[in-house]
């Protein structure tokens, strides 16, 4: 799965309500770590904190199982043995920053065979600090302006379309205009004095970094190419068509520090983002790096270029086996491991995905995943559902997936026997879904909305345009943008949902609340962006009548 269809999916969720799982089905054996609205916290009572295996429970904090991938949101990957080792040693010691800087740069360089190394606080960071060195060109006077851009020549950077994402944040955080672009002949004539750099995601054609290199570099354009997630190439595959720099993310596929970054590439350019970056004072100084993560990065890197990757490829392929024989006998069940295509980069790992007829086990693949995800020990896995088609099977399935690569030693036969004791746990049909009650009221109409954040207050209008017994379509007006509304009214219980899409960022919206006259109050679940509160109340259009009259003609005062 590429880094831009893992955004895709975080983003693509289900408008009018969603799911809401019920944690009363759940049976015995597994132990309960919250509601719905506080599964995700998954936060209990803790005491001190006390170093050893159960650290995090000693604070009240249940860790999970990963068989998701290398999300950011669950802590991504699991240091190597070797990069904790380096670690440990590293902060026993003072060191000059700058001198460890390019100690480490000229052993990056000559592991991978690139021009020059940098290890960021992050591959964001990393992105970030490229931005600044290559608008700044090493200039210090420039460099404290930022992001103020009066006088720079080099203020645009220009992104295909198709590699506009949440990430590139880090590139307008610096300042500077994006110039979006949809194919190679935009690309060319998007090319002026102006443009400091081209960023984009590694693609098919006609989007490769071969093709975007023929028109960058004869003008001069440096091109960064963000790799975050991808498997490091030895020589590097982007610098070799013609990247300039590449980015990696420390925390995925390498394993190394999470909170670190791998940039590779043009000395120069490299040399420029390092004197932007921490611990020299300037637009980036809240990047800062610890002399630990970047010896624990140049660590995972020395690590990389050393593994018998095969070898480590067949081991994940072994351990996803165990849950395949597992999984044997279950009636209507499947599990089939599917390995990456050879020379698969981006989050290359076997995959398993089990699939099964929810009508003979009465349990959706979601409901696998939310007890998996919310009883202990907590796994995270991924899910799946294919109506039945007349052309295909008739039969429905449903699926969960296992990716092997982030898992830890014997967390495999954890997982079969979790997944295991879910599908053969006994369980009726489940009843046909409940009719929704009666709306309580017609709720069509304006509706001016109070939304409490932690620190702030803001105002949005809902417009109830239509309402069709339990269902509701309308708009959300919002600070800046005006979007679509659905949801639905069961007896006095209101949900709505709405998405606010730019290029590169998508903020979607839940609002829950009951309804009390004129009022509704309740909570907006906002993904990522945790909760707030809301009050919406009914707008009271103006009772009095006016005739409104055409002038005869044209004002003769005014």
């Amino acid at each position: 799965m590429k880094r831009r269809d893992i955004l895709k999916e975080l983003t693509l969720l289900p408008l009018a309500g969603g799911v809401i799982a019920s944690m009363d089905a759940f049976g015995e054996g597994t132990e309960k770590i919250g509601s719905h609205k506080k599964a995700a916290a998954a936060v209990t009572v803790g005491g001190p904190l006390k170093p050893g295996p159960q650290i995090y429970q000693s604070i009240g904090v249940e860790p999970i199982i990963n068989c998701r991938g290398t999300f950011t949101i669950i802590g991504a990957s699991i240091e190597l043995p070797e990069v904790r080792e380096a670690m440990e040693y590293a902060c026993q010691f003072n060191v000059q920053i700058d001198e460890l800087a390019f100690g480490v740069g000229q052993r990056l360089a000559d592991i991978t065979g690139a021009e020059w190394g940098m290890v960021s606080s992050g591959c964001a960071a990393g992105m970030n600090e490229v931005t600044a060195g290559i608008i700044a060109g090493g200039n210090p006077e420039k460099l404290i302006r930022i992001p103020n851009l009066e006088g720079f020549e080099k203020t645009e950077v220009i992104i295909p379309r198709t590699s506009r994402n949440v990430y590139d944040h880090a590139i307008r955080n610096i300042g500077v205009k994006i110039i979006t672009v949809e194919t190679l002949e935009e690309l060319a004539g998007a090319i002026n004095p102006r443009t400091a750099m081209i960023y984009m995601m590694p693609g098919g054609d006609p989007w490769t970094v071969e093709n975007v290199a023929k028109i960058a570099k004869p003008k001069n354009v440096p091109i960064l190419v963000d790799a975050a997630a991808e498997r490091l190439t030895i020589p590097n595959i982007h610098l070799k068509a013609g990247a300039s720099v590449v980015a990696y993310s420390g925390g995925k596929v390498l394993r190394g520090p999470q909170c670190a970054g791998l940039l590779l590439g043009d000395k120069d350019v490299l040399m420029s983002a390092w004197q932007a970056s921490a611990p020299h004072h300037g637009p980036c100084r809240n990047n800062k790096l610890g002399r630990e993560e970047m010896v624990g990065m140049l660590a995972a890197v020395e690590a990389w270029a050393v593994r018998d990757h095969k070898a480590e490829m067949k081991s994940w392929v072994s351990s996803l086996d165990v849950i395949v024989k597992k999984m044997a006998g279950i009636p209507s069940v499947e599990a089939v491991v599917k390995e990456p295509a050879e020379g698969a980069l981006d989050n290359a790992t076997p995959t398993l995905t089990i699939t099964w007829d929810p009508t003979k086990l009465n349990i959706t693949g979601q409901e696998v995943a939310d007890e998996l995800q919310t009883t202990k020990p907590r796994v995270a896995v991924g899910t799946g559902f294919r109506r039945g088609a007349p052309s295909a099977s008739p039969t429905p399935t449903t699926s969960i997936t296992i990716a092997a690569y982030m898992m830890g030693p014997g967390n495999n036969k954890i997982v079969a026997d979790r997944v295991h004791e879910i599908l053969t746990r006994k369980r009726s049909a489940p009843k046909e879904a409940a009719q929704m009650k009666a709306a309580a009221a017609d709720i069509s109409g304006r509706w001016e909305v109070s939304i409490d954040f932690y620190t702030s207050q803001s105002k949005h209008t809902f417009f109830i345009e239509r309402q069709e017994g339990n269902w509701l379509l309308g708009t959300h007006k919002g600070e800046f943008a005006t979007r679509e509304l659905l949801g639905n009214i069961d007896g006095d219980e209101v949900r709505f949902q709405s998405r606010y899409s730019i290029p590169g960022d998508n903020v979607v919206m839940t609002f829950y609340g009951k309804l009390n006259g004129d009022t509704i109050t309740g909570e907006i679940d906002m993904v990522e962006y945790v909760t707030a509160k809301f009050t919406a109340k009914r707008s009271a259009f103006p009772a009095n009548r006016q005739r409104i009259n055409i002038p005869a003609g044209r004002p003769l005062s005014t």
